[in-house]
């Protein structure tokens, strides 16, 4: 997929927006009494795969969620295919409002911190006064362990990078959701004087529905602004959200075994090409830690 493919998508989906936008006001002048309601559930979780989705946790519920990936496959019958190896993400993510979610999180890969704060300012809704679409922005910090070598080691801020994403998404039906991810990465710090230290994607992810129970789902980036390493690829991953007693798990293939959105977006150095793919899933378990009271939206 090129970039040229990701603009066709963004066309298709920006074309859209008015045809659903003059489908509600049709339904809005046959019943004018029809409620404002809040569009839901554009996806099964608040990540697509690796990267975030329009959802939300919901306020007053604290979301314990390990996301795994097992090594590549191109790794042989020695490492058993990659299931010898296991990287992680720890991350506890709170719903303080329905538009407002922050988490922190630890990955085993450059034993990782990262928090980030996640807003969302305009949220689809259909009826009266409906918006055809959902914003969310993202900012985050990232921050790797401490080096050995100079001016790393001097300075703790070159240790530090920050993230900051634009979501854009529409539920257009039960079956389909869809959303772009204009992405900016900043690193504090980078490996040559040739390569920038601001790198600028844009992603598209989606959800289909293929049962009652199971979605596809899937997400790619493409870079659109920097100069990275030439050993760099973009991240592609594919999974199938399973629905089971009200949990739903997710299992997907990637070529990226990082699992922050830095090292995701600019670590990422697999190939589907070269049988780089690593088998992975997230599990989450959410605890209510409080019942807020009714706000308003």
């Amino acid at each position: 997929m090129r970039p040229a493919i990701i603009l066709l998508i963004a066309g298709f989906f920006f074309l859209s927006l008015p045809l659903s936008a003059q489908d509600d006001l049709m339904s809005l002048l046959g019943d004018e009494e029809e409620p404002k309601e809040y569009v839901k559930n554009a996806f099964k979780s608040t990540r697509v795969i690796t990267t975030q989705s329009m959802e939300f946790v919901a306020p007053g519920v604290l979301d314990f969620r390990i996301l795994h990936r097992f090594g590549a496959f191109s790794t042989g019958a020695d490492e058993a295919w990659g299931l010898d190896i296991a990287n992680m993400r720890l991350g506890l993510d709170y719903g303080i409002t329905e538009r407002l979610t922050v988490g922190i999180g630890r990955s085993n890969i450059y034993n990782e911190l990262d928090g980030f704060i996640k807003y969302r300012p305009i949220w689809q809704s259909k009826g009266k006064g409906a918006i055809p679409f959902s914003l969310v922005l993202i900012s985050g910090i990232t921050q790797k362990k401490a080096v050995d070598r100079s001016p790393a080691k001097e300075y703790y801020t070159s240790r530090l990078s920050f993230y900051h994403q634009a979501i854009l998404g529409r539920k257009f039906g039960e079956g389909f959701s869809l959303q772009l991810m204009p992405t900016l990465v900043h690193k504090n710090i980078v490996d040559s004087t040739r390569f920038d230290h601001d790198l600028g994607f844009i992603g598209v992810g989606g959800r289909i529905k293929l049962s009652r129970s199971i979605n596809l789902t899937f997400e790619y980036y493409e870079k659109v602004y920097g100069e990275w390493s030439s050993r760099n690829t973009m991240p592609l991953s594919i999974g199938f959200d399973i629905e089971t007693g009200g949990h739903v798990f997710q299992l997907h293939f990637t070529n990226s075994q990082n699992l922050n959105e830095r090292t995701y977006l600019t670590d990422t150095q697999g190939k589907w090409s070269e049988n780089d793919i690593h088998f992975g899933f997230n599990i989450s378990r959410v605890f209510t830690l409080s019942k807020p009271k009714s706000f308003r939206k």
